[in-house]
């Protein structure tokens, strides 16, 4: 499969909507599915379970819903100028792969697994000729089509499926965060729902809803896993769905993610030493980085990180800047460490700003580094488990390194590092003291 160019995107939205227009059961639709869902994000047990009331449970999805909404509106009316035409793209490609279900279930229920290329499975981080790389469009697009036999292929109506299932992430991110901070209900909510760039691109409809979820249900299984000292199968079995589904949509996380996951795990062991073992376990995992290449070259990780910029650098959009060329040395890495953390932690700046998504943006991120600067001033040291903590920082800045060492878009940049942000912010926003600040500000 592949993705529709901005041009047939536009035809293909001019023929959707004048086909849509006048379709009263397509409203019908809509407001029957959304009736049904938000009565059952009040009866599902796993929603009810946490500590949120059916008010709160409400709120929460129908703000999914309205995100996803206008996150499909803004693809619409300002897709080319804030580059946000993939949504659409997907869209129109599963309404093709719906049509190969009722034409031919045979290909339809293969073609997931076939390969037309030389290499087969091998390039693993290839972004060329690579089964893995087409494997995150060609899963989320079957994943669509699914929806599609429900919603008679329409937009809006799978934006409800799509939060009702994607909300399931953060719901197990606050029931783990509530657990760490209690008696900070209002911060963990905050932090965990309703920050503006999470809301947004893991409520419409593209993969940062499905990779929140993956990476969420993981932390939330090993979590309890680990305080309760319990491994059901039930468990186990969570775990492996959700690592199959970080793989088929965004497989480097696993290799991010994965270090993380050891390193707590083995801090568990030693809870008084967390940091240290942390330090320890990812000095390690660094010197495997850049050496087991010589081992093996088909895992020459630095190698598939300078490809992973080069494909980058190699396309032009709107919001593209100039960067520092990775070469696959430590040396390289680390000289362009301070531009990754620069790139993926502080960007937009506000000469970046050129529409009201990006302004959104520069002003989300100023406000965040904000929140940082009281944290570091007013630091309480209030999480029930320190180990967690670390484990998120360590996760949530590897993977806002990443992101600065290969992706040079800034659009792109703000989308792929907001499933970072309940990982680094609500033990920021928990842990700052306001009682302190508020008696800083009195005496100023």
């Amino acid at each position: 499969m592949f993705r529709l160019t901005t041009l047939q995107v536009f035809v293909n939205n001019n023929l959707y909507f004048a086909r849509k227009k006048f379709n009263c059961l397509d409203y019908l639709l809509f407001v029957g599915y959304l009736v049904l869902f938000t009565w059952l994000v009040t009866k599902l047990k796993f929603y009810k379970n946490s500590q949120l009331n059916n008010s709160q449970l409400i709120i929460i999805f129908l703000l999914k819903v309205m995100a996803g909404i206008f996150y499909g509106w803004v693809g619409v009316y300002y897709g080319n100028m804030a580059k946000m035409v993939d949504t659409w793209s997907y869209h129109y490609l599963s309404l093709q792969e719906f049509q190969l279900l009722k034409d031919n279930p045979g290909e339809y229920f293969t073609n997931l697994i076939y390969y037309p290329y030389a290499d087969g499975y091998l390039k693993f981080f290839g972004t060329d000729n690579s089964y893995w790389n087409d494997l995150k469009v060609n899963f989320f697009i079957k994943v669509l089509s699914l929806f599609n036999i429900l919603s008679l292929g329409n937009y809006y109506i799978n934006v409800i499926f799509y939060s009702f299932i994607t909300m399931i992430g953060p719901i197990a991110m606050y029931r783990v965060m509530i657990d760490v901070y209690p008696g900070k209900k209002l911060q963990v909510i905050l932090a965990t729902f309703l920050v503006p760039s999470f809301l947004y691109w893991t409520s419409g409809l593209h993969k940062e809803g499905f990779l929140f979820l993956g990476l969420s249900l993981i932390t939330y299984c090993i979590y309890f896993g680990l305080k309760e000292n319990r491994w059901s199968i039930k468990r186990i079995l969570v775990i492996i769905f959700s690592m199959i589904l970080i793989l088929a949509l965004r497989n480097f996380l696993i290799v991010l993610f994965a270090p993380a996951i050891f390193a707590w795990l083995l801090a568990a062991k030693w809870p008084q030493r967390g940091l240290t073992v942390f330090f320890l376990c990812y000095l390690v995992f660094g010197i495997l980085f850049f050496t087991t290449r010589y081992v093996n070259e088909k895992f020459d990780f630095p190698a598939a990180v300078v490809t992973k910029q080069g494909a980058f650098m190699a396309h032009s959009g709107g919001s593209e800047v100039d960067v520092r060329r990775l070469e696959p040395t430590v040396i390289s890495f680390i000289i362009n460490a301070p531009q990754a953390i620069s790139l993926s932690a502080l960007r937009p700046y506000p000469s970046d700003v050129s529409h009201i998504l990006s302004l959104a943006a520069a002003v989300e991120i100023f406000l965040l580094l904000l929140l940082f600067t009281l944290f570091l001033l007013t630091n309480t040291h209030e999480a029930q488990s320190r180990n967690f903590i670390i484990f998120c920082a360590f996760f949530a800045f590897s993977l806002l390194f990443t992101i600065g060492f290969t992706v040079n878009f800034i659009g792109a940049i703000v989308r792929y590092r907001s499933i970072a942000f309940p990982f680094l912010l609500t033990p920021v926003i928990c842990q700052i003291n306001w009682r302190k600040l508020q008696t800083m500000l009195a005496l100023s």
